[in-house]
This record gives C-alpha cells, structure tokens and sequence, in this order.
C-alpha cells in the first residue's frame, strides 16, 4: 500500500467541503437569476424570501462554525428569531453576508483533521461527535438551499432553465457524455 493514501476521515473531510462547496454553487447559480426586489419576494405569507434563508443560514453558519470546537454552537450573540424578520438589504449586502457565513464554515472545515472527527462540541447544550456536527449541518443547509432553489424557481415561472438535466432530456445527456 502507497503511503500517500489518504485515511478515512481525510477523504470524509474531502468529500464534506465538496458537497458543501456543490450546495453553494448550486444556489449561486439559481440566485443569479433574481432581480434585486426578487429576493424579498415570497410565494405566500407562510414561506420564506430567499433573503431571509440567506439570513438565517449565514447567522446559522457564522454561530456554529465559529470557535467550533471550544464554544457551544448555539452562540448567545446569535439573535435567531430575527433572521426570520423581514428586511429590505440590497442583494449585494445579501451575497456578502451569505459569503460570510458560507467562508466560516469552508475555513473550520478545511481546519481540521482526522484525529478531530471524534471529539466532541456542543451545540444548544447537547454533545455531539464532530462527524455529527457536520452531518446535521449538511443535513440543515440542504433543505434550506432547496427552499431557496424553489422559491427562485417559482419567481422565475416561465423564464425558469434547469440547473440540471432538463426534463426529458436524461438520455441525451447520458448520450453526449459517452460520445
């Protein structure tokens, strides 16, 4: 066996920062679709802007990847009730706090190492292992990016182009790449 290879907790690291990196490209890429008013635009009373996920992913980010592994991830400075408050920032003050909490996260991510995967932090009081942290965070992130994707989606209607594979395409697609 090379002695280059890596352990499992350097590839799980890996893997980790390129899904994390894969979301935000993702979401950049539908949120590059909007008008600045856009973002504070909502299907419904009931849902979210995509300014509001913004902030409250960022808030989220910045209050459990800083100091990750000495303080509890539930920061007393985070006001988490008012990320869901409504207010009118401009779409460049927008992308900059969404920069801010998404370069938290890559730095403490791209931190550590293997022999941090089993320690232990806190989040809201509660212990949990590193590899846990990360998991519910990657698990929290997904579903709030997916509202944003949607709801850009929605705002879009009819001008809306895939992110992806276009329906009805998958055999094309498929095609292409074996030519």
């Amino acid at each position: 066996m090379s002695g280059s290879r890596k352990s499992l907790g350097e590839d799980y690291l890996r893997v980790t920062i390129a899904d994390f990196q894969r979301m935000k490209r993702l979401t950049e890429k539908a949120m590059d679709r909007l008008e600045g008013k856009d973002y504070h635009w909502t299907p419904n009373a009931e849902s979210n802007s995509v300014a509001v996920l913004i902030r409250h992913l960022s808030g989220n980010m910045l209050s459990r990847w800083t100091d990750f592994m000495t303080t509890d991830g539930e920061k007393k400075s985070r006001s988490r009730d008012m990320e869901f408050v409504e207010e009118h920032e401009d779409s460049d003050a927008l992308r900059e706090r969404w920069n801010r909490g998404w370069s938290c996260l890559f730095e403490t991510l791209e931190n550590l190492g293997d022999e941090d995967l089993n320690r232990t932090v806190q989040i809201r009081g509660q212990a949990h292992s590193v590899v846990e942290a990360i998991s519910r965070q990657m698990w929290h992130y997904g579903s709030h990016v997916g509202q944003i994707i949607y709801i850009v989606k929605h705002r879009c209607a009819t001008d809306w182009t895939t992110l992806s594979i276009p329906r009805g395409k998958s055999e094309e697609y498929f095609r292409k790449g074996r030519d």
